[in-house]
């Protein structure tokens, strides 16, 4: 949920967050709406699995009144993001999804205060992102990555998953969709470096509910580790490993039943391997 999607080492994993309905800010977040949107007034617009609504702001600012051309644009790569989290994933919300989009500015005044990193988007009950006048490759790669958050709580609503499975899965899932097949040559040097430095966090301390009290620089890396491990399951395991391993999780409600039942291994095994494929001790 990044801001800007730079590509330097961790640059790209500061403006993550996830904000789910289990933390209680669905009521923050319907205050800050109102009944209607920022000014009073969303455009609406429907596909097969998705209700969108616009800011009023965002369609006079980018000067599309009279057009429906950029919902139409959301709403295809929403439905493009759907199909991908069935095919890759094999998560299929049997849920219509809400969608907020918001202009920037009103982004910034409505929401700035629930993070302590810059934010592109949340979940919250619904998907709420800010952009520009166009859909861009940032909204995309954001739009991916929050309908993992929206797809994980229709399908276990009262389940609290561990930050670094939430947020590792939807990284890797924005990735993947993406075209990316593993960590750049560049993140693994910064975890690398972290190793050395002794600032790695273990999947304990990743286990909170988000990341949403880090601070910039502990989010950075936060968000890094939980897709570099996700990352390390897939590529030791397979991509049908990761869908067994969340499937148990669910079904389970125990990280641990669920890491014996889809990989062979518990937890702490699983964590040891990947430490050792960074070069971490």
């Amino acid at each position: 949920m990044d801001r800007n999607r730079r590509h330097r080492p961790l640059a790209r994993f500061a403006a993550r967050a996830t904000l789910l309905v289990w933390l209680g800010l669905v009521p923050v977040v319907a205050t800050a709406l109102g009944d209607s949107g920022a000014d009073g007034d969303f455009d609406r617009r429907d596909s097969f699995h998705f209700t969108l609504f616009q800011d009023v702001d965002l369609d006079e600012s980018g000067g599309l009144r009279g057009s429906r051309n950029f919902e139409q644009a959301v709403l295809r790569e929403l439905e493009a993001a759907f199909d991908r989290l069935d095919a890759i994933l094999a998560l299929r919300p049997e849920k219509k999804i809400l969608v907020y989009v918001w202009d920037e500015t009103v982004f910034e005044q409505r929401f700035a205060g629930l993070f302590r990193f810059p934010a592109a988007g949340f979940y919250g009950g619904a998907i709420h992102v800010r952009t520009g006048d166009r859909v861009s490759p940032a909204l995309v790669r954001t739009l991916h990555h929050e309908l993992v958050h929206a797809a994980f709580d229709l399908e276990a609503p009262r389940l609290v998953l561990p930050a670094w499975m939430n947020e590792g899965i939807a990284e890797w899932f924005e990735a993947r969709a993406s075209g990316k097949r593993t960590l750049s040559g560049g993140e693994r040097q910064a975890l690398r470096r972290a190793a050395r430095q002794g600032t790695l966090f273990s999947l304990s301390e990743l286990g909170a509910r988000s990341f949403s009290d880090f601070g910039p620089d502990a989010a950075r890396l936060a968000y890094l580790e939980s897709y570099a491990f996700i990352d390390h399951l897939v590529r030791s395991h397979g991509e049908r490993g990761l869908v067994r391993f969340w499937r148990a999780v669910v079904r389970s409600r125990s990280l641990d039943r669920g890491s014996r039942r889809a990989y062979r291994q518990d937890l702490e095994t699983l964590e040891r391997g990947f430490r050792r494929s960074i070069g971490a001790s």
